[in-house]
């Protein structure tokens, strides 16, 4: 196997694991860019985020990738606006 294909089947394997355990972000994205690897997208929270880390960490270890996770608070909205 070379270092592509078992960079690619790394990715694929991180994808499925981002779908498949508690996590289950499928609002996140992982592709490979060169020789390292892209993790982004939008969690639900702070816990959400530390998880899609933790599972890219053991499963990119030794490989150089880079995230831009995006945690969407969701709350009341804010006060009317008010127009003059």
């Amino acid at each position: 196997m070379t270092a592509v294909e078992n960079l690619d089947y790394r990715v694929e394997h991180l994808r499925d694991r981002l779908a498949r355990e508690d996590v289950a972000e499928l609002g996140v994205r992982v592709e490979a860019r060169g020789a390292w690897v892209m993790v982004w997208g939008v969690v639900a929270d702070d816990a959400a985020r530390a998880a899609v880390l933790r599972i890219a960490g053991e499963e990119l270890e030794g490989v150089p990738w880079h995230d831009d996770l995006t945690v969407h608070r969701v709350g009341p909205p804010g006060p009317a606006e008010v127009l003059s």
